[in-house]
């Protein structure tokens, strides 16, 4: 007989969390072992009954998803951290899998496809509905190595790239240099102007791509 495959909710829309609820638990070999609306209250529950993968909302009230799959791969690494978001830029994409998270899903996702897609990922795969996937794949074939006049960076400057790629925003990057929210995003327009890139998640892939980064 095939294991059945465990799953937690992490929504906080009432009726979306009960609806994917509904879904798994009315198909054979899933079940549902946990239900929460933040992600405060997932991470204190979750040790409970330890899923095999986790549905993950991004924007959720107080801790962020992607601030929280951090959290939760750090606690159990082997946990299986599927998104399940609305969110389809590449700045959240990119940010969720930096974190820790093994697929990316857009909530308009079918029924049928997200069941294979939670199956997909306990097997240790990387399901992504297909915009997400293209956006991945665009992601790292437009980032190209800089040649080495153009990322001069200062050692602040790598200072601040190193915190962004460790999954920092603006703000939290500020305290942990000690710097102000001004300073830190008159240094990151320096690192667009120096990378030649226009988001978060360029600058960090053509940084790690390019040696800048280790």
């Amino acid at each position: 007989m095939l294991k059945e495959i465990t799953v937690a909710i992490i929504e906080d829309q009432k009726q979306t969390r009960e609806g994917l609820a509904m879904l798994i638990d009315g198909t054979a070999g899933y079940r549902t072992v946990g239900k929460f609306a933040s992600m405060e209250e997932a991470l204190a529950k979750l040790e409970w009954y330890p899923p095999d993968v986790v549905l993950v909302d991004i924007g959720l009230p107080g801790m962020s998803g992607i601030e929280g799959v951090r959290q939760i791969k750090a606690r159990w690494p082997s946990l299986h951290i599927l998104m399940l978001t609305v969110y389809a830029d590449d700045d959240h994409i990119f940010e969720a899998i930096c974190a820790g998270a093994c697929g990316y899903l857009l909530k308009d996702t079918p029924p049928p496809k997200l069941l294979e897609a939670i199956g997909e990922a306990c097997g240790g795969g990387a399901p992504m509905s297909p915009d997400v996937a293209r956006k991945v794949v665009a992601m790292f074939q437009e980032i190209v190595t800089p040649r080495k006049e153009e990322h001069r960076l200062t050692p602040r400057e790598l200072e601040v790239l190193k915190l962004l790629a460790d999954g920092h925003s603006y703000k939290t990057a500020a305290n942990a240099l000690s710097l102000s929210l001004d300073t830190i995003r008159f240094h990151i327009r320096n690192i667009y102007e120096k990378l030649y890139v226009h988001s978060k998640s360029e600058a960090v892939l053509k940084a790690l791509r390019s040696g800048l980064l280790r």
